[in-house]
């Protein structure tokens, strides 16, 4: 049986603000996108903004409206990317099979590392205390035999906490809690389950998998199994030495695409999750975007280009990755699966050509740091771009990391 933790940095952003800022500590914070624009966004708030019922992904005039002495600094990438790669390297300190999700969340497989330093339960407590001591902020840590129930227990207990779910407690920990507590099942999801009178963990996996499988396609036997502790899927270890050199997901369909606007769609989905990946990560703007396709044979195509902005934005990574397929797949087969990912980096604000608009640039970004933080409150599948939402099997897909046969990539060049 395999060992499994997932780790989560509490209330990240906010926790580093404070560490560089010690006066921060005792006041109600909020980190926030553009703090002088009346329309920023709460993107992260501490334990004592919590309290007077602050909530990410607000507008900030509703936040202070509950708040008046609320106190809001601009959201610093680089510092909580730097933090970040601290935090990994203690939990590289008990194994090198890492997995982030996010630049605040890693799942660690511990399998092998029990004989050395303890049960999971014991490895995870010396997790805990290094990074508090170390780095001087607080981490939740959920251990169990899978990724799913591992991160189930991560969100249980907060702050500064562990929880253990194994095999001979999982029914009683987490079959009552509701639906959308497991992971990947957005508010849409929830909608339908909730349709079919599925509220709890435990009343999916009880339900009969064909009446899932008709309700969300694939995608509903595989919360079937997620919700038994049926999960095998592996840590997937990547490389970081020096930092990520590409962001980027990709999709394997269950069925053969036949038709551009199919793949447009699909491209669509996929560079929503870069994008959004790459704001998170605060690794700045790409300038290269690169595609693969693979056709209904296995064979694999692939092609990239340089931007002539350094962009963050979805709909530039997309309109980009529509033209490399266009240019590049001959329609010989169907397509079965496509990647898109970013690289070559640039961190701050770039020179601006002549023809640049940009104020239609600052407004775009506004645009994309507020949807962020409403997806950060209701979960990623609560704003879709319509054509997303146009097709049923993609619709309810929370697009963060991976989901289904969805797989969130942060690899190195190798």
């Amino acid at each position: 049986m395999r060992t499994i933790l997932h780790s989560d940095l509490n209330n990240f952003y906010a926790s580093v603000e404070t560490l560089k800022n010690p006066e921060l500590k005792d006041v109600p914070l909020a980190v926030c996108g553009s703090v002088e624009d009346r329309h920023g966004i709460v993107l992260a708030k501490n334990q004592l903004a919590k309290s007077f019922g602050v909530k990410t992904g607000e507008v900030l005039w509703e936040a202070k409206k509950k708040c008046k002495n609320l106190v809001t600094v601009l959201a610093d990438h680089p510092s909580y990317a730097k933090i970040s790669k601290e935090v990994k390297k203690i939990y590289e300190r008990f194994t090198d099979v890492i997995e982030p999700f996010g630049i605040d969340e890693c799942w660690l497989d511990v399998t092998t590392s029990v004989k050395n330093f303890g049960t999971g339960e014991e490895i995870a407590e010396k997790i805990r205390k290094a990074v508090k001591k170390e780095i001087g902020i607080t981490v939740s840590i959920g251990v169990s035999f899978n990724k799913v129930f591992a991160k189930l227990g991560s969100d249980l207990k907060k702050p500064d906490a562990i929880t253990v779910i194994n095999p001979q407690n999982y029914k009683e920990k987490i079959w009552d809690l509701p639906a959308e507590e497991l992971l990947y099942v957005g508010k849409a999801t929830k909608n339908k389950l909730n349709g079919i009178g599925v509220h709890t963990i435990g009343e999916i996996a009880n339900c009969d998998e064909k009446i899932l499988v008709n309700l969300l396609g694939v995608w509903g036997s595989t919360l079937y199994h997620y919700a038994r502790g049926e999960d095998d899927s592996p840590v997937l270890a990547r490389r970081e030495e020096e930092g990520a050199k590409s962001i980027g997901n990709s999709l394997t369909d269950y069925k053969d695409l036949v038709s551009f606007e199919e793949v447009k769609t699909l491209l669509l989905l996929l560079s929503e999750s870069v994008a959004s990946r790459l704001r998170e990560s605060g690794l700045g703007r790409a300038n290269t975007v690169k595609i693969s396709v693979t056709d209904n044979q296995l064979k694999t195509y692939t092609k990239q280009t340089k931007l002539l902005h350094p962009t963050s934005s979805a709909l530039d990574i997309a309109n980009t990755a529509y033209k490399l397929f266009q240019s590049l797949y001959n329609w010989q087969n169907p397509v079965r699966g496509a990647g898109v990912s970013v690289s070559d980096f640039t961190f701050g604000m770039e020179q601006l050509s002549f023809d640049t608009d940009a104020e239609k640039e600052n407004k775009k970004d506004r645009l994309d740091t507020a949807v962020d933080g409403i997806r950060a409150k209701y979960g990623n599948a609560s704003v879709q771009r319509a054509r997303i939402l146009q097709d049923k099997k993609l619709a309810g897909m929370d697009i963060k990391g991976e989901k289904g046969s969805l797989r969130g990539d942060f690899f190195q060049d190798k």
